[in-house]
């Protein structure tokens, strides 16, 4: 195994990929790219606003990747840390094929079956779409009205 795609979003089950993937970087001496994907609207904005309110990079959807990159570089693992916009199982898939992933480590924020249904699964996605292997990382189940960070 020589790169390792780790998708996160700076949620509490993304942290937990991250160390996953990156434990799994340094048993395997590969590198890693981090990839978080920019939701194209605003968190929180009613999903019918006219206009759409469109949501723009700041500066902590560059921690996400600032904090991954620093968790690397303590482990001595060399990484590379990009940014993207879309829809993320599409953008997942598409960096992982771009840099040749070996493995794609995603979390799963743990919210049960029926939220699942209805939020959709990131992870679920990119385990029906990749055409590598995916390794998802179960986080702490979240308590039905939760969000994650």
């Amino acid at each position: 195994m020589k790169r390792i795609l780790i998708a996160t979003d700076g949620s509490l089950s993304a942290h937990e990929a991250v160390e996953f993937g990156l434990d799994l970087a340094v048993a395997h001496d590969a590198a890693v790219t981090f990839l978080y994907v920019v939701p194209v609207l605003e968190p929180g904005a009613p999903a019918f606003a006219i206009p759409p309110v469109l949501h723009h990079v700041d500066e902590h959807d560059r921690e996400v990747l600032g904090e991954a990159a620093e968790l690397a570089a303590e482990r001595r693992v060399e990484s590379e840390s990009l940014l993207a916009s879309g829809v993320p199982v599409d953008e997942i898939v598409a960096c992982a094929d771009s840099i040749d992933a070996d493995m794609i480590v995603v979390g799963s924020h743990g919210r049960g079956a029926i939220a699942t249904a209805f939020l959709g699964s990131v992870s679920r996605g990119v385990l029906h779409e990749a055409r590598r292997p995916v390794l998802v990382v179960r986080g702490a189940p979240v308590p039905a009205g939760h969000g994650t960070p």
